[in-house]
Order: C-alpha cells, then structure tokens, then sequence
C-alpha cells in the first residue's frame, strides 16, 4: 500500500508539472475565464439576497438564469482547456470555446440524472437500515444512513465527476459519458483523491487565516486562489483525465455495475 501511494504520489506531481506548462501557454484567457465564474458566482449571490425579500418568484428566475450562466462559463474553461492541448497556439479561439445548445443540455441531464440517483440511493439506503430502529433510536438511525449516504455519494461523484470532459472531449450522450467516467477512474480513486487534497491545501489556508483574524494573509490566498489554484486546478483535472483516457483498456461502452467498485 505504501508502494502504490508513492507511486500515486509521483504521478499526481507529474500531472501537477504538465498542467503548470499549459497554464502558462494561455494564462490571461483561462484566468479570465475563472475570473468570470468568480464574477458571476459573487453577482448571483448578492441578486438573490436582495431579489429574495422582493419576489420570490424572480429570485428563483434569476437564480435559474445564474446557474445556468455559470455552468455555461464552466464548459467554456474546460473546452479552451482542450483546445490548448490540441491545436496548434495560433488556431486556438476563445470564440470557439463556448459550448454548444447540445453540450450545455447534455450537461444539465448529467446532473439531473445524478440528482435522481442521489436520492434514489437514500431511500434504498434507507430502507435497508430501518430495522435499526428496533435496536437504536429514530434520531440514530436517520445520522447513520445520513452519513453512509453521503460517504458513497462523495466516493461515486468523485469517480462520475469527469462526465462533463466525455461530453466536450468525446461528444459521449449523457448516460454514456457517466458510465465512461466510471470505467477510467476505476483503480485511479487515490489519485484522484491526492489531486483534490493538493488544491483542498490552499483553500484550508484561506479559511484557517480568515478565521483567525489575518485579513491581509487571507486577502492574499484569496487572490492566489481566484487566479493560480483554480485555472490550475483546472487545467490539472483535465490533464489527469486525458492520462486516465489513454490508459484505459477497457470496454467502449462499459456498464455502471461493472465499474461501481
């Protein structure tokens, strides 16, 4: 086990070094982009707190509206992301990154369908664990499949969440690209998970500073995070996706039963 996390380790920093040298070919357009998310996230927010005490019906619109704007922006990052490790400097156009009708409802149905799923698995969860009641008390029983929900949820969203790169990458339909994410990620779970803690680092430092008083350190992890953490997070998940891709030796059209665990 030890061997496998050094192994892990060495390639997460691979993965890490690679994505560095592609942030750099395109900072200024994938940095606005992700300023542009940041902008929209921060407008949406301040929108509903205001729109909420006025009409509860154009809170939910804009809200809606937001989502929608946000995720688009989201697709936008990730195919300029693709364009730069495909093309060619000269031929990548931030115009020819904006997603597609198609590829924005594709996403959307991802998300539904993982919602739905979601809460299918509590209540199968949950039926599962009501003999319980006969040894605990209600209140018990309802923290346990609360807890056991969330930690398979996390496990499966974190093997199902490269579903949007099977869209924009391999024009995958939905269900497809949600089984495809399942199929590569498996045996990849660590790395994955090493990925996530090396970024997780930065943000922790954020909110450790913010809490302890430090405006001026944790103004400044802020701005590191808005325009270093989060386009190289990005660019390093899809990077680690295209290894994953290209070391993936399985079926074409994989089943969610065979890849679960």
């Amino acid at each position: 086990m030890i061997d496998y996390l050094k192994e892990s380790t060495f390639v997460v920093n691979d993965v890490i070094s690679d994505a560095w040298d592609v942030l750099k070919k395109r900072y200024l357009a994938i940095a606005g982009i992700c300023f542009s998310l940041f902008i929209v996230s921060n407008i949406s927010g301040i929108l509903a707190a205001y729109l909420g005490s006025i009409n509860i019906v154009l809170s939910v619109f804009m809200a809606l509206l937001f989502l929608f704007l946000y995720f688009s922006i989201q697709l936008t990052l990730f195919k300029h992301i693709f364009q730069v490790l495909d093309k060619e400097p000269n031929e990548v156009k931030l115009a020819k990154s904006v997603p597609t009708m198609k590829e924005i409802i594709y996403f959307f149905a991802c998300v539904l369908t993982i919602s739905v799923g979601t809460f299918i698995g509590y209540l199968i969860i949950s039926v599962l664990f009501f003999p319980l009641i006969y040894l605990v008390d209600i209140e018990a029983m309802v923290n346990i499949v609360y807890i056991i929900t969330i930690v398979l949820s996390s496990y499966t969203f974190l093997r199902i969440a490269f579903f949007p790169f099977f869209i924009l990458d391999k024009k995958e339909t939905p269900f497809k690209a949600i089984r495809l994410s399942l199929a590569v990620t498996r045996g990849n779970f660590v790395k994955i998970i090493l990925l996530i803690a090396f970024f997780a680092l930065s943000g922790s430092l954020y909110l450790y500073f913010s809490y302890r008083g430090y405006p001026f350190i944790s103004a400044i992890l802020s701005l590191v995070n808005s325009f270093v953490i989060i386009p190289l997070s990005s660019v390093t998940f899809i990077i680690a996706y295209r290894k994953m891709v290209n070391d993936y030796k399985g079926d074409a059209n994989p089943s969610i039963m065979q890849n679960i665990i």
